[in-house]
Parts: structure tokens; C-alpha cells; sequence
């Protein structure tokens, strides 16, 4: 049987015998959520040790992705609580070259919250619900039923997740003084690919000139969240911002693409991804196996010219692009077996594949 029909025959939910539909992008069953949710929370976790410990990028910079894989390790626990016992609504995984959460579902989490107290409005109060699983527990000695299991989830995920914390499409960060030879500065921001459904952490390294940042940071905010806030070309990127920004002078733009994620949910069709779940299939690796691919793109000034005319003229820089760093971060028993099945894939990396610990779903 081939592994794509092995996927799609499958009916059998327990834990250790978790299936996913190959033409299906919906999470069914409450053993599908944990594991996703486990697989995710500890691909972001290892993903940031190793960055730092592979030197992959400056302690700045790193602790930056820390913060932002934060906010997505924060959303993705309260795609868990909404979810968990919800019957009516399932949550959706990208089709596209992701692995991740599709983009509406952080979009749909947003306006939840906006509505907070609206819906709070709707449930019983927190008190009354103790004492009925109290009393449905140890007096009746039945189990609680799933309607008010999902009425107890949806309290705790309205009493308790903060909307600001939620990772947004465009999530700026702080301008920092620097200390380089390159740059004075550096400011951060991340975006959530809407075609790509995966997340992205840019830098940028400048200087200013006839401005303080107090004054020109509200105009740098705005150009970046109207003119980087999605996946491009970094020398696209870097004319854009440096057109707009007349009075910033960018020396260094640097790009992140975490992602994909290679686990038994994704439904791309790359190579990494269909050796895993051909391993899967055929029971040589553990469901809980996965890889987490990163690029890094860079492109550094190497000087300006001149745009305009005599009267109104702006000097920009001139962008060299280095070549795009390619990283994929997995188990050894993971590593063992993408290098038996496609190892002119892993040769094309910018280096061998990184050990990170492996996953034991429970």
C-alpha cells in the first residue's frame, strides 16, 4: 500500500495510532490536537537552543526570536484550550509549505478576544460550574459531559488568554542602540506569511542622519509595518524601506524563515516532508518524529547611488545578497533516515542537519 493510502484508510484514533487524511487540512480528535500541540511547542523550544548554540545568530538577535517564538508558543496554547473540547469547530492546518496553524485561525483567535466579554456573558459562572463536576463526580460517579467540558474550556480560555499576547500578522519590535561597527541601531519586527502560513523574524541593522530616534521612530514603524509585512525578495525589501525612509540609512537587513515544520500533520510536498511520512508510514520512525527547516537570508550595503534629478535627488544603497543559508534541525533517528532516503537533499543544505532531542508523545 502506498503511504499516501496508508494516511487516507486509516480510522483507528487511539494515541499511538494517530492518522491524518492527506487531502484534509482539519485536526478530528482530542489525541490529534495534543500531539500537534506537543510536536509544535517543542520544535519552537529546541529550535531556539540550537540557534543559540550553533551560533547560527548574534546573542541580540537571538534573544529576539526567543521573544517572538514566545508569542507564537503563547498563541498556540490557547489554539489548544479553544479547541480541546469544542465539537462545532476544528482547527486548520496550512496546505501550503508550512506545517503550521493557517493564518486565519490567529486572525479568528484575535476577534475572539475582542469579544471577550460577550461571550463571558454566554457561560455560566466559574462557581456553579465546580460545583456540578463536583457533584457529577463524587456523588453521581458519572463522567462529565463533553457540553460542559466545552463550557469549562472556553471560561478558562476567556479568563485566561491576553489578547496582546497573541501573535499578530505584523508584530513590530523596538529600535536598539547598538554597538557595531556597521550600524547604530537595530530594529526588529516579525510578520505571519499569509501565503506561506509560517512565521518570519526580520532585522535591520542603520543609521540615522539630521534625525533622533524619539522623532523618526513613529515614520520607521509605519514604513516597515506597510512595506515588510509579508515574504519578498530582501533586496526588494531593502530599496523599499530605504525609498521611504529618506532620513535612514540601512546597512544590513537580515531575514528568518522558521519554517517549515515536517511532521505527520503537514501536507506539502516537499522532499523532507513526504521521506517523513513515508517513515511514518511504514512504522520505521514514531509518530512524534518531525524537522523543522530555517533559512537565513542576508543582504548587506555595499554602497549608495543616486535616484532623481538635480532638484530632487536621494541617495540609496547599492544591496549584495549572500547566498541563503540553509539549516534543518531533527532527531538522529530522523536524521539517520532522511539521510537513507534523500541525501542529494541534505547534501544541498548549508551544513549537516542539526541533533536536536527527540519527541515522545505521551
Amino acid at each position: 500500500m502506498r503511504w499516501r493510502q496508508y494516511f487516507q484508510n486509516q480510522r483507528v484514533m487511539a494515541l499511538n495510532q494517530i492518522v491524518t487524511p492527506f487531502d484534509s487540512a482539519v485536526l478530528e480528535t482530542k489525541e490529534q490536537y495534543k500531539a500537534y500541540f506537543q510536536i509544535v511547542k517543542h520544535a519552537f523550544k529546541q529550535l531556539v537552543h540550537s540557534i543559540a548554540k550553533e551560533n547560527i545568530c548574534n546573542e541580540l538577535e537571538t534573544t529576539l526570536i526567543t521573544q517572538y517564538c514566545e508569542l507564537l508558543t503563547y498563541s498556540l496554547e490557547a489554539f489548544r484550550i479553544k479547541y480541546l473540547f469544542s465539537d462545532e469547530e476544528k482547527m486548520r492546518i496550512d496546505l501550503t509549505e508550512s506545517g503550521f496553524p493557517n493564518y486565519l485561525e490567529f486572525r479568528y483567535l484575535y476577534n475572539d478576544l475582542e469579544l471577550k466579554k460577550e461571550h463571558m456573558r454566554k457561560l455560566p459562572d466559574i462557581g456553579k460550574i465546580k460545583e456540578e463536576f463536583l457533584q457529577t463526580l463524587l456523588r453521581d460517579k458519572k463522567p462529565i459531559s463533553d457540553r460542559k467540558l466545552h463550557q469549562a474550556a472556553s471560561l478558562v480560555y476567556y479568563s485566561s488568554v491576553d489578547q496582546q499576547f497573541i501573535f499578530k500578522r505584523f508584530v513590530q519590535g523596538k529600535i536598539v542602540k547598538v554597538e557595531e561597527d556597521f550600524a547604530q541601531y537595530m530594529v526588529s519586527w516579525s510578520f505571519y506569511d499569509v501565503s506561506y502560513n509560517r512565521p518570519f523574524i526580520c532585522y535591520m541593522y542603520f543609521d540615522l542622519h539630521d534625525e533622533s530616534v524619539a522623532e523618526y521612530k513613529p515614520k520607521i514603524y509605519e514604513v516597515l509595518r506597510n512595506t515588510a509585512d509579508r515574504d519578498m525578495s530582501l533586496d526588494m525589501m531593502a530599496y523599499a524601506i530605504d525609498k521611504k525612509l529618506p532620513n535612514l540609512w540601512p546597512n544590513r537587513i537580515k531575514k528568518i524563515d522558521l519554517g517549515p515544520l515536517h511532521n505527520v500533520f503537514a501536507k506539502d510536498e516537499l522532499q523532507v516532508t513526504h521521506a517523513l511520512l513515508k517513515a511514518i508510514a511504514n512504522k520505521v520512525l514514531d509518530l512524534g518524529s518531525y524537522a523543522i527547516s530555517l533559512t537565513v537570508d542576508e543582504v548587506i550595503s555595499s554602497g549608495d547611488f543616486v535616484e532623481g534629478n538635480f532638484f530632487r535627488k536621494q541617495y540609496l544603497q547599492k544591496w549584495e545578497a549572500s547566498k541563503p543559508q540553509k539549516y534543518l534541525f531533527t532527531s538522529h533517528r530522523v536524521m539517520q533516515s532522511l539521510y537513507d532516503n534523500i541525501p542529494d537533499t541534505l547534501r544541498s543544505l548549508s551544513g549537516a542537519p542539526i541533533e536536536i532531542p527527540s519527541l515522545k508523545l505521551n
